[in-house]
């Protein structure tokens, strides 16, 4: 399982890669033996009602969380070994992704939209060009010489 003391609460520990059979009672037990448990939780998934392999103990003294830390931090519980990033970390990295997507699509629509408007407006300086020609005759007198050294 993989440990992470929770930086707002010191005396509070993620505990993630949890085997689907481990529960509340035997995640306090595991726990219990360096120091008194103010709560134990672990998260449900609200569509299937089970855990989300992750849980979190608090104890009433950070030296004992810590102690359990230094402990536990890859210990197997019910032999399933946790992997080396832990669920914070993992929650990070996922949220700067979003991020980083979100700012990129933001930059690609912006730019799209300056294409477009460029766009528009070079049409519309090709329709004014055409119709100053055909309005004005000495431009269209010109057009046409120019058309005839081509």
């Amino acid at each position: 399982m993989a440990l992470q003391q929770q930086a707002v609460q010191k005396n509070t520990l993620y505990v993630g890669g949890l085997a689907e059979e481990v529960n509340e009672s035997i995640l306090h037990a595991a726990f219990i033996p360096f120091g008194d448990i103010k709560d134990v939780k672990t998260p449900l998934d609200q569509a299937t009602q089970k855990h989300r392999s992750f849980g979190f103990v608090t104890f009433l003294e950070r030296e004992d969380a810590s102690a359990a830390m230094d402990n536990m931090d890859g210990a197997e519980l019910y032999g399933l070994w946790a992997d080396a990033d832990t669920w914070f970390e993992r929650q990070q990295q996922e949220e700067e992704m979003q991020r980083i997507q979100a700012e990129n699509r933001a930059a690609m629509q912006e730019a799209e939209e300056l294409h477009r408007k460029k766009m528009a407006q070079e049409r519309e300086g090709e329709k004014e060009d055409e119709t100053e020609v055909k309005d004005d005759p000495m431009a269209r007198a010109e057009a046409e010489v120019l058309k005839q050294n081509d």
